[in-house]
């Protein structure tokens, strides 16, 4: 999931230096989001990882 982000935002930096302002911003939108959802997923993962008796 991390990975898509860093593509994502590698994509968004290649169209913004290009000048594809629309495509810039929906794919740092994209990546943005993804980023979220990847910190989500690991903060759930560290919560569950743990077994407390």
């Amino acid at each position: 999931m991390l990975r898509y982000t860093v593509i994502f935002v590698i994509l968004a930096i290649i169209a913004g230096i290009f000048g594809f302002g629309g495509i810039a911003a929906g794919a740092a939108s994209i990546a943005k989001v993804l980023f979220f959802i990847f910190l989500v997923l690991f903060v759930i993962s560290l919560i569950s990882g743990r077994k407390s008796i």
